[in-house]
């Protein structure tokens, strides 16, 4: 038959062979069957092609190596060949090989493959143990059968990678793999993230390679694993697989990465539906995040096993701890295999980890004891007394969080804390929350714990003073451990995990001002965070409010370290120095407000002459007179000089002083204390000035953070705004700043707005549906109003927004920029022309306005 028709009529039985693929996915067929009945069907078609460009007359063979070789072949998989060569190949073979693989291609094929003789490849495999092990599951497809043979001989050879040399490479390529991502990632690699099928694979290939072992259950044979391992195993690379086959047909190609794109499609695909709680997103990666975890378990379990068979045969002597258990090196391991017949043991053994700082790892035995009883255990470990004097001492301990973590790792905090097992797992689909709800919280722990640490005190230089101040650090602890456990239940987490700590606190018979304290910090844990990032921390009221919200020092200083500690676990590229410096600010403001006593008022012009009197000297000292900067003040409402710092003020001064008349001015300074960059604009005030900078700030891609805007009393625009660079550090570099000042120059003295371009979303935002939300919220000031808006994130918005407010005749007195995720949840105090607060009207007009100009683009693609 003519190659060209076997190609056409492979490509409509691939097509009819896929939609049948398809329906049996959904039947629920067996994953293994149709990756198996998959790689079946391309044999047949590799066979039928070798054969029909005469191929098989030579001395060649078709060899499948890597997944293809292992029989498992996903919808989208490139398939892996190896073509082995006696020595020479004449022309008459490398013309067939050409067109054979011509063919593949032209059949839409997916095919890698190399040509080599046997001594090429051993050589090639020898020095790269990737292709080693592609090679160790090779199997042959069609051609010359003692071709074959003397590769599998070459392969068997004892000094081709020696089992310990093997395990030694494959062990230190899962850590590298490791290093560089994390099992919770958003968009997970479902092969090489850790838990990932690249870790089963892992195992497998060591076992294959130590003991010629074919399956995992080989494993059970070889004492490796238990039958109960072994189920678990594989209903884990069952649902992975299962993950996979759907996010390939999803994708319509060969994709390892489940993006967002995808995840909806892919949910449904799996059969998972709307749920009460969860949507199927979050039902499907629930399930997928705990599918990992129960697999770098059972990875790191199997190494160490290998490691003590082929690796560390020389473990140090047994050092006794306790009663329990002994100390091994870096592990701790029980002394008998009954140790956790008593469940308080179990607790003991973490105790005990806490104790003694050099165990950082349970050994392999104990994992296994510790498991197994794990999965025996018939309520909480909680109900029992001993263990809740247990659990108490560890979080007393100052090395109770390295307790803590392991015990998150191995699932014995979820056995202790029956609320936890609910959040194990729990995602969020968002761009703000990096991380389940668990191992968010298992982070937490671990900033909180870096706060004592010397090795973080420049990055976190009031957290590292107040730690060491907090009366009991372990009720910090405990705050953290419940802080977001109501998450995934509906309604207000904060409200139903302060409800789960009062209730903790009462059961450990914990006294009532401690047990008043860590349910407060859970119900609070977000306030500090929403004041500093969207409200005006300079405006005294806003305060005094989060005063009245704090009420003492203490609580105040719990709550800093839990907030810092929140913002920094929930996202690894969230924290910056502009936050930072905000709840430093806010902390010490309302540190100052509480020292003076609530029942005092704020004495708003004894701060305005105290700014004013740093300031003036500062500018006395550079050589100006106090007449220059008397006639400068003159222009300044009082407002002014209460919203900002002496040394901002003495800044805007020395740029103003140098002008013999009012004139465009636009400077750029970055503000250490603040931990950005302040943006300077001095110009004639008129309704379009915050949209012309807006608009020049989106094209140059820098993020506005904050402003302040004020008018003089002659009508000019005195206007502040904290820059940053798109990763979160300061605008610093000379050429960049003066690139800005320079287009900032140019919009700011031509008549008309600068050209607004509208950007494409970014991927990762095309798959968000955001809706815009406009809250007018009540102000003190009778001269302004204050908005809430919430709407998606996307290039040039503040620019958009601010085109909103010119068309609604509308002022900006002051905003606060925040990006959470796919979501901008920014605050404007606004006010008329006039300097009047907004009609409820104009109200009314300004939400429909955003509200029709945000949401067109609002959904995905």
């Amino acid at each position: 038959m003519d190659h060209r028709q076997i190609i056409q009529n492979y490509r409509e039985q691939q097509r009819q062979f896929d939609a049948e693929q398809l329906e049996q996915f959904n039947q629920g067929e067996v994953i293994g069957v149709l990756l198996g009945g998959r790689a079946v069907d391309v044999d047949r078609q590799l066979q039928l092609l070798w054969q029909n460009f005469g191929l098989d007359a030579y001395p060649l063979a078709l060899i499948a190596v890597g997944g293809y070789g292992r029989g498992e072949l996903h919808p989208r998989s490139d398939i892996d060949l190896l073509i082995l060569t006696d020595t020479e190949i004449c022309s008459a073979q490398e013309q067939g090989l050409s067109q054979f693989l011509t063919a593949l291609w032209d059949a839409k094929l997916e095919i890698g493959h190399s040509v080599r003789s046997v001594a090429e490849t051993m050589l090639q495999a020898s020095a790269d143990v990737t292709i080693a092990t592609n090679l160790l599951e090779s199997r042959r497809i069609v051609g010359h059968e003692p071709l074959y043979q003397q590769l599998l001989t070459a392969l068997k050879d004892p000094q081709f990678w020696p089992s310990a040399q093997f395990f030694k490479a494959k062990f230190d390529e899962q850590n590298g793999r490791h290093s560089k991502s994390t099992p919770f990632d958003l968009e997970p690699n479902l092969k090489s993230c850790p838990g990932g099928l690249r870790d089963i694979q892992t195992v497998t290939w060591v076992a294959l390679r130590h003991f010629d072992a074919t399956c995992l259950t080989e494993l059970v044979s070889h004492g490796y694993l238990t039958r109960e391992e072994l189920e678990e195993l594989s209903a884990c690379r069952d649902f992975l697989w299962r993950l996979r086959f759907a996010l390939h047909q999803v994708a319509g190609r060969a994709e390892d990465r489940l993006l967002f794109d995808f995840q909806r499609d892919v949910a449904l695909l799996m059969g998972y539906k709307e749920g009460a709680q969860l949507a199927p997103v979050e039902q499907m990666m629930k399930r997928f995040y705990r599918t990992v975890r129960a697999v770098r378990e059972l990875n790191q379990m199997l190494l160490l096993l290998f490691r003590q068979t082929l690796g560390d045969k020389a473990l140090p002597p047994p050092s006794v701890i306790c009663e329990h258990f002994h100390q091994r090196g870096h592990y701790i391991e029980a002394r008998r295999d009954e140790v956790f017949t008593d469940p308080n043991n179990l607790l003991k053994l973490f105790v005990a980890i806490a104790q003694q700082p050099e165990i950082d790892t349970v050994s392999a035995s104990t994992l296994r004891l510790l498991r197994n009883a794990r999965r025996k255990l018939k309520q909480p470990l909680a109900e029992d007394e001993q263990n809740r004097k247990l659990f108490m001492s560890i979080l007393r301990h100052s090395e109770g969080v390295k307790a803590l973590s392991l015990m998150h790792r191995h699932g014995i905090l979820g056995s202790y804390l029956k609320p936890w097992q609910d959040i194990v797992g729990q995602m969020q689909f968002d761009l703000f929350h990096a991380y389940t709800v668990d191992e968010h919280t298992h982070r937490l722990l671990q900033f909180i714990q870096r706060f004592s640490e010397p090795d973080h005190k420049e990055i976190f230089p009031l957290g590292s003073v107040l730690i060491e101040q907090l009366p009991k650090k372990g009720l910090l602890v405990l705050a953290a451990i419940f802080h977001d456990i109501g998450k995934g239940r509906g309604g207000d987490h904060s409200e139903l995990g302060a409800e789960e700590a009062r209730q903790f606190c009462q059961q450990h018979n914990m006294n009532e001002h401690d047990g008043r304290l860590v349910a407060w910090l859970v119900q609070q844990h977000l306030v500090m965070s929403v004041t500093a990032q969207k409200r005006d921390i300079t405006d005294p009221d806003v305060i005094e409010t989060f005063a009245n919200v704090v009420k003492d020092h203490d609580q105040l200083a719990y709550l800093y370290c839990l907030t810092v500690a929140d913002i920094c676990a929930t996202n690894d590229n969230l924290w910056n120095n502009w936050k930072g410096s905000l709840l430093r600010e806010l902390y010490h403001s309302t540190r100052e407000r509480l020292t003076i006593g609530m029942a005092l008022p704020v004495d708003t012009r004894a701060r305005i002459r105290e700014h004013q009197g740093k300031a003036r000297n500062s500018l006395l000292k550079l050589g100006f007179s106090d007449d220059a900067i008397d006639t400068l003040w003159q222009r300044f409402r009082a407002d002014y000089f209460l919203r900002f710092s002496p040394s901002q003020i003495q800044q805007h001064s020395e740029h103003l002083l140098g002008q013999t008349t009012p004139a465009v001015v636009v400077e750029m300074s970055w503000q250490s204390s603040r931990g950005g960059t302040e943006l300077f604009v001095h110009a004639k005030d008129h309704q379009g000035l915050f949209t012309r900078v807006m608009t020049v700030l989106d094209a140059k891609r820098v993020v506005v953070h904050d402003a302040h805007i004020f008018t003089t009393k002659d009508g000019f625009a005195l206007d502040s705004f904290i820059i940053l660079e798109h990763d979160g550090t300061p605008v610093q570099n000379p050429s960049r700043i003066a690139s800005i000042r320079k287009s900032l120059l140019q919009a700011l003295q031509r008549d008309k707005n600068p050209t607004y371009t509208k950007r494409q979303l970014p991927r990762r935002l095309r798959s968000f549906k955001v809706q815009t939300r406009v809250k007018f919220l009540s102000s003190k000031r009778k001269n302004t109003s204050m908005i809430e808006l919430v709407t998606l994130d996307q290039p040039g918005l503040l620019a958009l927004i601010g085109r909103v407010f010119e068309r609604c005749n509308v002022v900006v007195k002051s905003a606060k920029i925040t990006t959470v995720g796919e979501k901008a949840e920014d605050f404007f105090q606004l006010s008329t022309p006039c300097g009047e607060a907004l009609s409820t009207a104009t109200q009314e007009q300004l939400r429909l306005s955003l509200t029709e100009a945000l949401n067109p683009d609002n959904t995905p693609n």
